[in-house]
């Protein structure tokens, strides 16, 4: 399978796709960026991008936030996207990275005076985190970033290094995955997901103001639970110690799909196995993102039969 790239202003291999060691966005972080899961349906022949557009028109606030402009309506980058999918002929999952970055090779913090560039390429891409088993997750030490400092609005390239260092932390500690808090000691998010705690048959995720990436996969659950699971869903302030009180608990995003977690700082969730409401909620969000609950289809976005 030869992989291509949008780069530049046109498709090219994945591989010829460079940028300079003195690029702006390289050198400062200085890129907002997106992660779109594409998924693969045996029953129907057809690759279904999920919710593209909602990506894009968070790619488009990220830029606002960050003084950029992609160059591209979101229907011209969607468009574009669907036309690189072609190329690759993916028949299989596959994630899909758009990225707005500041593309001149010059030296110097700051955003306003330098010229940004669109790019987006996709490659196969399976399990984010292990699906087949619960998650052990710890509060990390580090604190997330604020909305005055890295705002976590916007997905900001050089924001992911904090995440890196909570995500290493808990991988050398021996677990699965790390939750942040907030500069004042309020659950946020995981380090690349969103969080969800079940407490009484009830949903209850951080409220966007708690320092947390507005997530697409988060509006879906919410929304999802609500409509089709008849749950209530509760966004506000969490405390550390509610975590531990949880009854069931799961990591939500494009990456890690619904990943339930069973135990949090060796504390385990109900009695250590995956919820019957996590199970519940995975099982329906693999069913709308392969086109398969007719209500949701308008949120799949067919790559080889337009519709």
């Amino acid at each position: 399978m030869q992989l291509y790239a949008f780069f530049e202003g046109e498709f090219v291999p994945l591989e010829e796709a460079k940028i300079s060691v003195m690029t702006h966005g390289f050198l400062y972080g200085t890129g907002c960026f997106e992660g779109i899961r594409a998924y693969w349906s045996r029953e129907e022949e057809e690759l279904f991008v999920f919710r593209m557009e909602e990506h894009y028109r968070r790619l488009e606030r990220s830029c606002r936030i960050l003084r950029m402009s992609p160059g591209y309506s979101v229907g011209e980058m969607m468009d574009l996207t669907v036309e690189l999918l072609k190329r690759c002929g993916f028949k299989e999952d596959c994630y899909i990275r758009p990225m707005v970055y500041k593309k001149e090779k010059v030296i110097g913090v700051q955003l306003t005076g330098i010229a940004d560039d669109f790019l987006v390429f996709a490659v196969p891409f399976g399990e984010y985190l292990d699906l087949s088993k619960g998650l052990r997750a710890k509060v990390s030490s580090w604190v997330h970033l604020g909305d005055n400092s890295i705002p976590m609005r916007a997905k900001v390239v050089g924001a992911y290094v904090n995440a890196a260092l909570a995500k290493s932390e808990a991988l050398d500690d021996g677990y699965d995955e790390a939750i942040f808090l907030t500069a004042d000691g309020h659950v946020s998010e995981g380090s690349a997901e969103n969080l969800f705690l079940v407490r009484d048959g009830e949903l209850i995720t951080p409220s966007v103001t708690s320092d947390i990436l507005e997530g697409v996969t988060r509006d879906t659950i919410i929304e999802l639970a609500r409509e089709e699971l008849g749950l209530q869903v509760w966004e506000r302030v969490i405390d550390r110690t509610e975590l531990y009180v949880a009854d069931e608990a799961f990591f939500v995003g494009t990456g890690a799909q619904v990943s339930p977690v069973v135990e949090i700082d060796g504390r385990p969730l109900g009695d250590g196995a995956i919820g019957p409401i996590s199970r519940q909620v995975q099982e329906l969000y693999f069913r709308v993102v392969k086109g398969e609950v007719p209500k949701y289809r308008h949120w799949c976005t067919p790559v080889y039969h337009q519709r």
